[in-house]
């Protein structure tokens, strides 16, 4: 049976533009919209679907709508949500290297926790979790998948669903981080060692090692991530 891909609602084609016109430049920080009529047509679509659009954006924290006055475009990164995340992974190539930076040191600060809590609320679990992850194929495919299932489990096992909202919100930016990340032999090297460290944790039932054995680790990826966008900037510019 053939299945076909639905294709996206006019008000969802219209939030993507507009969301690409915001992280691109086009309507700066502060900035107004265009009036309605205006930008209904230049996005190709009718007016009551720019106001859904309009409202959409609103919600999720890029823009402020004041009837009467022109639609201002908000400080994302100081007055938006975690949809905001979430649509910014659909834009990838709106990632800069700073933000990459910024995800990794939100992670440094939440992995130690959910690794606690995973081990102390679904200790089995974790330990078979991390067995599986002692022979990992040398690829960056391999690890890049692993690594992304290894933190999204742990916060599932630490019966705290926020982490795994928060984890989720990464979405596609940590796919594409982490093939960059593992195309070295370094980095992959770092995180075999860090899943033998953390089972033998673990198995040692000792909550602090887990936490410090995953804080360094963390701390670690972010100079490693640093120095290999650095090593991919410098490819590209020869």
């Amino acid at each position: 049976m053939v299945t076909w891909e639905i294709p996206p609602k006019p008000a969802e084609l219209a939030e993507n533009r507009l969301v690409e016109a915001i992280l691109d430049g086009t309507f700066p920080i502060n900035s107004s919209l265009p009036p309605e009529r205006e930008l209904a047509e230049s996005l190709g679509v009718t007016r009551p679907t720019l106001r859904e659009t309009l409202q959409r954006l609103s919600r999720d924290g890029w823009i402020e709508i004041h009837h009467g006055r022109a639609t201002r475009v908000k400080d994302y990164w100081r007055e938006g949500n975690l949809p905001i995340l979430a649509a910014i992974a659909h834009h990838p190539d709106k990632i800069t290297p700073n933000v990459i930076t910024n995800l990794l040191e939100i992670r440094l600060l939440l992995a130690p926790a959910y690794a606690r809590l995973a081990m102390q609320n679904s200790l089995n679990e974790m330990i078979h979790l991390l067995e599986s992850l002692q022979d990992i194929e040398d690829t960056a495919e391999e690890f890049t998948r692993r690594d992304l299932d290894l933190h999204r489990q742990l916060t599932i096992l630490s019966k705290n669903p926020i982490f795994t909202l928060i984890l989720n919100g990464f979405g596609e930016p940590y796919n594409d981080m982490g093939m960059l990340y593992f195309s070295h032999a370094e980095s992959r090297a770092h995180s075999r060692s860090f899943y033998k460290k953390l089972l033998s944790a673990v198995l040692s039932n000792d909550f602090y090692q887990v936490e410090e054995v995953t804080r360094q680790v963390m701390q670690d990826s972010i100079e490693l991530m640093r120095n290999a966008i650095s090593t991919s900037n410098n490819t590209q510019g020869e």
